[in-house]
């Protein structure tokens, strides 16, 4: 069991990776996809790997965005919102299968 809740932190921190790269190189913040993360995108990524590895209800949740804690500050949460916005669209064309895994999962546990 605890293998099992690395294995999802794990995938959620980088399906998170993917989503502020996405973000950080849309926005112009990097000018190419291999760089390193901008300073406010590596300090956001770095918050909320944080927030997951303390995360108490990893073992149930499926996404931040379904529950009921809401551990991340005001700013970050607002950050991470611009975040999502942006590459959660994007990421149907960069990423399907992530994407339709996600949308899935998001329906059966929004029941």
């Amino acid at each position: 069991m605890p293998d099992m809740i690395e294995q999802k932190k794990d995938n959620e921190k980088a399906v998170l990776e993917l989503m502020i790269r996405m973000y950080c190189t849309g926005k112009r913040h990097i000018k190419k996809e291999g760089q390193r993360l901008c300073d406010s995108c590596q300090t956001l990524k770095e918050y909320a790997w944080q927030r997951i590895d303390a995360c108490p209800l990893m073992e149930t949740k499926s996404f931040c965005s379904l529950c009921k804690v809401q551990c991340y500050d005001p700013n970050r949460r607002e950050q991470i919102r611009k975040v999502m916005r942006y590459a959660g669209p994007r990421m149907l064309w960069h990423h399907p299968i992530l994407t339709l895994r996600h949308f899935v999962l998001t329906k059966l546990n929004s029941k």
